[in-house]
């Protein structure tokens, strides 16, 4: 329990960065946090579509920026979170949310691929989590939460390296959250079932497709990025202050199956 009276799922007076925000997930944990009290700044590539993002945020009464942050670049990371500290406030938030994927059969995977996706997916989030965690140190205190996915935990046909980057996200949650730990910075995981966004809505739209998740998924509906956001609101909030070096299932109970 808090010592004081603020309430427990309030971010109220905290900074977070939230990366790959412009759009699906990441804006919806954006929007999420920024509701909860935090001030947000959109990490993104696409200056131009995150400083949009913010705007829509600010009108929503959000206090909110975009900065540029290429996930395959250490020095744009350093400078990213360097900006959010300077414009916003220090920050107490990472939100680990960009990824990729490129559906492909074992057999038929391309190195290139395979780069692109542990680049993104592991060795970007790690990357980011170092940089923020060193600012955070500084201060004592700090969440960090990383977007995986149930692809983390089983095997999904056509996606084996996505799988294997999420599993090592998972793995690399615990690791972080043990080492970090006596620097007061909680590091967990959430993992999403399949989730209708701009890149999943054109597949979901096929019945076929969607009648086949659905029969994995015991409450019988797809995530949506909410669905996806306010957990991650309460993995980063005080209520969860005992919580590290977990990952919270958001499957809808695919994985207990």
């Amino acid at each position: 329990m808090n010592s004081d009276t603020t309430p427990p799922f309030s971010l109220k007076g905290q900074t977070a960065l939230i990366t790959g925000a412009t759009r699906g997930i990441g804006y919806a944990c954006a929007k999420a946090l920024g509701d909860a009290g935090a001030r947000v700044a959109l990490g993104c590539r696409d200056l131009v579509a995150g400083k949009r993002a913010a705007e829509l945020l600010q009108n929503a009464g959000i206090a909110a920026i975009a900065v540029h942050m290429d996930m395959l670049s250490t020095a744009s990371i350093t400078q990213a979170i360097s900006a959010v500290d300077t414009e916003l406030g220090p920050l107490s938030i990472l939100v680990n949310n960009a990824g990729l994927s490129h559906p492909a059969a074992a057999i038929d995977v391309s190195a290139v691929d395979y780069d692109a996706m542990f680049d993104l997916n592991v060795k970007g989030a790690f990357f980011a989590a170092q940089a923020a965690a060193r600012s955070m140190a500084t201060r004592g205190h700090g969440s960090i939460v990383n977007i995986a996915s149930q692809a983390g935990l089983v095997a999904l046909h056509g996606e084996p390296i996505y799988c294997m980057t999420k599993a090592a996200m998972i793995h690399m949650t615990q690791c972080l959250a043990v080492e970090w730990a006596d620097l007061g910075i909680r590091v967990n995981a959430v993992a999403p079932t399949f989730v209708r966004t701009d890149s999943t809505r054109s597949w979901l739209e096929d019945d076929a497709s969607l009648k086949s998740l659905l029969a994995r998924i015991p409450l019988n509906k797809i995530g949506e990025p909410e669905n996806v956001a306010e957990p991650v609101v309460f993995l980063a909030s005080p209520a969860a202050q005992m919580i590290t070096g977990a990952t919270l299932k958001i499957d809808g109970g695919w994985t207990a199956v």
